[in-house]
């Protein structure tokens, strides 16, 4: 009767872990496809046009469950791992609500900045029941631990249950895992995150996004190989004219989101937008530019443009700003420009952690950064992203920062970003739309249509204001992506969704020279219009771009300086990390004076994210202008020079203290 009975519990694990694995992943899935918010339509068409990926996902969540069948606390077990992949269900299906990627590996390196973020997301009603149902997780959980099921089969059997239970489930995961690939319902070729993670189901993309990092090594990958790119490039980087204008400042704006609204086929406005952007296209060299990512991933374009690296060589999904570049020092536009007597800004008004820019920037040359946290009180869009017309500013101000020296000025604007409004939110828009390809999205438009607009004003005071200086200047301008509106290819003139549109301007004559780019080619182009052949990486794109291994070269020159021997520099890097400071000109501190309880400090350059400090204490600051700070409690001090002042991002971690 014992032996039918632990039979019969033996034979309840088999049928009843599978199914936990089939609930789990259709939870999962339900987030993934945000079903709970927008219906179950996706999540339909998921099961309709995949069935051997959702397949996969369900092996995936079956193979982390089928070491319970080793185990005594086999439902704790069960009830551990069906924990963790709803939590990461559920995050993910919160992550997506409010911005346009979804949940990764990666964020888990950097999970206490994302904690530090969420009362931005949620009131303190939500935090509260979000930490009790957490606290009743892990309460939950150490009870089942402690009092919970004991499996009474011997261990022997236990061990030989198990090994079975892991063969039977990895070879049913190799065999759907082959068979989705052959029928083309799997990839590893990710374009754009969020629209794998929708094709491939979360549990397999968020494998991919931990396993599946970095640049495989090229079959042909030698040091010959490598040094024959190398001497083909300085050839004829020798035989081309020589005659390189380093006086001439370069200046880049990333534009988010930024597409001539006249690419997309079946919208009518009422009237031109962007008519700036109209007029440098018509009297400037322009052209496509094939980016690698649409609707998301700012810094993937942005890291094709600064390195000359193609994205599409790394592993699926990946951010080299988190992973390859947060350690490593590689050849940039700005470190060639530095070797030609160049200073190098870098300009974004968002946060500066924002992909880990203000870690990853001194590996790329950079001299300074100034972030959202070292510029005034800017105006913001209704959704909150500062809008970029302080970015003029700016700009001039790290021209003028360095009288002495050409300058390198990358900027990366913000307030075209999503996620844009289902419902109208302009009472007044300036653009209003006429007719829309989806009408579903015709308020999304219409917002999206008036920021860019502005965005456009921008682009004509950034143009009139460099017009208006002495100084000749490159002025390079680009989409980083097109924006998510429910876009599809036969909806753009282009025919592709990861085609934008760049202009270079300048103010000095440059011949007007239209071609269609990819991003990681932009960069070379700019400099080889200016005579610049300085870097292996910026003369390849310049004078191998023709050949027919161009392609299998540049992942070989990538693989080489990221995970190779360093052939290409003969074994050790010429690029060391930059001392890059925070802010293109210095937070100064002048004068300390109070006027009954409240104290005030002078000085110049102060933001909304400046805290005054006395001796490593921080008080209570209120930012009252650029020159004046407010101090709320007594100083203890009456001297300025016992002052200093921090600047704390939203995360309250400090970027920079004024000595």
């Amino acid at each position: 009767m014992r032996q039918k009975s632990e039979t019969l519990r033996k034979n309840r694990a088999l049928f009843c872990i599978p199914l936990l694995a089939l609930a789990v992943t259709t939870m999962v899935e339900l987030f993934n496809h945000k079903a709970f918010t927008d219906g179950p339509g996706a999540f339909l068409e998921f099961i309709k046009n995949a069935p051997l990926a959702l397949l996969v996902n369900v092996l995936i969540v079956l193979l982390t469950l089928a070491p319970a069948f080793f185990l005594r606390r086999r439902v704790f077990w069960c009830a551990l791992v069906s924990a963790v992949w709803l939590m990461g269900g559920g995050a993910n299906g919160f992550i997506l609500l409010n911005r346009m990627t979804p949940f990764t590996a990666a964020d888990l390196t950097v999970l206490n900045t994302g904690l530090d973020t969420l009362p931005n997301y949620l009131s303190s009603g939500y935090l509260v029941l979000l930490a009790a149902a957490v606290a009743v997780l892990a309460a939950g959980l150490a009870l089942l631990l402690w009092k919970g099921p004991k499996n009474s089969v011997s261990g022997k059997r236990r061990l030989l249950s198990g090994l079975a239970a892991l063969a039977v489930s990895g070879g049913a995961l190799a065999g759907g895992w082959a068979l989705a690939f052959q029928t083309n319902q799997l990839s590893t070729v990710f374009s754009n995150l969020a629209f794998a993670y929708e094709d491939y189901g979360f549990s397999y993309c968020f494998l991919q996004t931990w396993l599946n990092k970095g640049i495989r090594r090229p079959d042909a990958y030698s040091a010959q190989a490598v040094r024959d790119i190398r001497e083909t490039v300085e050839e004829r980087a020798a035989a081309a004219p020589s005659a390189a204008q380093t006086d001439v400042n370069v200046i880049y704006v990333q534009l988010e989101s930024f597409i001539d609204p006249a690419e997309i086929r079946g919208l009518e406005l009422s009237e031109d937008p962007v008519p700036n952007w109209t007029a440098l296209t018509e009297n400037y060299s322009s052209g496509r530019l094939t980016v690698p990512v649409v609707g998301a991933g700012t810094a993937n374009t942005e890291c094709e443009i600064l390195t000359g690296m193609s994205i599409r060589s790394f592993g699926p999904g990946e951010y080299p700003y988190k992973t390859c570049l947060m350690d490593r020092a590689v050849e940039t536009v700005a470190y060639d420009l530095k070797e030609n007597g160049y200073a190098a800004h870098a300009i974004h008004n968002h946060q500066a952690a924002f992909y880990g820019r203000n870690r990853v920037y001194p590996n790329m040359g950079f001299d300074d950064f100034t972030s959202l946290e070292y510029m005034p009180k800017v105006e913001t869009t209704p959704k909150n992203w500062a809008k970029d017309e302080v970015l003029t500013s700016q700009i001039l101000k790290a021209l003028d920062a360095t009288e002495d020296q050409p300058d390198l000025v990358f900027t990366v604007s913000v307030q075209g970003h999503g996620k844009y409004p289902a419902e109208r939110v302009l009472e007044d828009p300036v653009i209003t739309v006429v007719s829309c390809p989806d009408e579903e999205y015709r308020y999304a438009m219409e917002y999206y249509v008036n920021q860019i607009h502005e965005m456009d004003e921008f682009i004509g005071q950034l143009t009139e204001a460099l017009s208006r200086r002495k100084e000749k200047s490159v002025l390079v301008l680009y989409g980083d992506h097109l924006p998510s509106l429910g876009l599809k290819g036969a909806d753009m003139a282009s025919g592709n969704l990861y085609r934008t549109r760049y202009v270079i301007w300048d103010n000095f004559g440059l011949q007007k020279e239209d071609e269609d780019l990819t991003s990681y080619q932009l960069s070379a182009v700019v400099l080889g219009r200016l005579g610049i052949t300085t870097g292996v990486m910026n003369g390849f794109h310049q004078f191998c771009r023709e050949d027919a291994e161009y392609r299998l070269d540049l992942r070989m020159l990538q693989y080489d300086v990221l995970y190779g021997q360093d052939y290409l520099y003969n074994g050790e890097t010429p690029y060391e990390p930059t001392e890059m400071v925070m802010g293109a000109v210095p937070i100064t501190i002048r004068s300390l004076s109070h006027n009954g309880q409240v104290w005030y400090v002078s000085g110049e350059n102060f933001t909304p994210y400046c805290k005054v400090t006395v001796d490593g204490d921080r008080l209570k600051t209120v930012y009252m202008s650029p020159t004046l700070l407010q101090v709320l409690e007594d100083p203890g001090t009456e001297s300025a020079e016992d002052l200093s002042i921090s600047v704390v991002d939203k995360h309250k971690e400090i970027l920079s203290d004024t000595e």
